[in-house]
């Protein structure tokens, strides 16, 4: 299968879909070290910079897949969720343009979850410009989308769903609405989105694995017997007998934990432990930069901007799957 990755950042898409034997057709991404990162890692593959300003009908027909994990920041509340007033809202929009020009069989769009309840309905805009609709989409009796749905139109049949990346082999937490669009002819969303019951019938619980790979708090860590554990800096709570540990408020960044002492030890995860966190090989963002070995601050931002790998890998082994039909 081919596929074209907008807003590409350091191809999360990519890294998953390698081993399945898929091909990128091109990619488009603004940000400077991540394009660095993708000149190093797929030097033969085109790399656009705006997509705002590609001619995107010159790829008409040539892939198989449209990827997008479009800017977050104007949905999220770091980001002050100013939605389509801020112009990396506005994307998702252009995201629309794009994928009306490459006409794929199959639409993965990623962002967060703060997408489905902004005040002037984004998803909703989102939604319509997808199916074809007229008039921007409007949630069942409430502000907020559900978080996860089916819809469908002249244009395209769309499934969404919020799945968390620790129930995908990866230690943490990371909850993203993914959204899948097929032309309305063509594959059904729901049976790559969700999966099915014994019965035959959608349903949108994932199964967690048996051994829990996130806790909800210290306490609860303590009681799993485990020694080491992973915090996100800015979510989950610091405070370990009732003394805060010395990390910064305002880091950005995940913290590693050391329980095997009496003394908890907490530190600042390194970059590479950030891409095994994020389900990518070692080394992966460590590319030159500027004409030297590509500093810790690129590559921490890169990777808390990429998608979680096993989880795409799932979505491409489903969307292969249906493709086969």
């Amino acid at each position: 299968m081919k596929y074209i990755s907008l807003f590409s950042g350091i191809e999360s898409a990519s890294a998953a879909w390698e081993p399945l034997g898929w091909n990128p057709v091109c990619f488009a991404e603004i940000e400077p070290f991540p394009r660095a990162v993708l000149a190093h890692r797929f030097p033969n593959v085109p790399l656009h910079d705006d997509m705002r300003q590609v001619d995107w009908h010159q790829y008409r027909d040539q892939a198989d897949v449209v990827v997008a994990g479009a800017p977050c920041q104007a949905f999220s509340v770091a980001g002050a969720r100013q939605s389509l007033d801020d112009d990396r809202g506005n994307l998702t929009l252009a995201t629309l343009e794009a994928l009306n020009a490459i006409r794929p069989e199959f639409f993965l769009f990623e962002n967060v979850p703060g997408i489905l309840s902004t005040k002037d309905n984004a998803f909703g805009c989102f939604l319509a410009g997808l199916v074809g609709a007229g008039a921007p989409l409007q949630p069942p009796g409430r502000c907020r989308w559900t978080d996860a749905g089916l819809v469908s139109g002249p244009d395209r049949r769309v499934a969404w769903r919020i799945l968390d990346a620790q129930h995908f082999g990866v230690p943490q937490r990371r909850r993203r609405v993914f959204v899948v669009g097929c032309p309305r002819t063509g594959a059904d969303p729901a049976e790559i989105l969700f999966e099915k019951n014994k019965r035959g019938v959608h349903f949108t619980a994932i199964r967690k694995e048996k051994k829990k790979i996130t806790f909800d708090s210290v306490e609860d860590f303590k009681k799993s017997g485990r020694k080491i554990i992973t915090i996100n800096a800015r979510e989950d709570p610091i405070f370990i007998y009732d003394k805060s540990l010395p990390i910064g408020k305002m880091d950005m960044g995940h913290a590693f934990i050391d329980f095997s002492s009496s003394h908890p030890k907490a530190r600042r995860l390194t970059p590479t432990e950030c891409e095994r966190l994020q389900g990518f090989s070692d080394g992966w963002t460590q590319v030159p930069y500027r004409n030297k070995p590509a500093a810790d601050g690129p590559r921490y931002k890169a990777l808390g901007n990429a998608m979680a790998v096993p989880l795409i890998r799932w979505l491409g082994e489903r969307i292969g799957a249906q493709y086969e039909r």
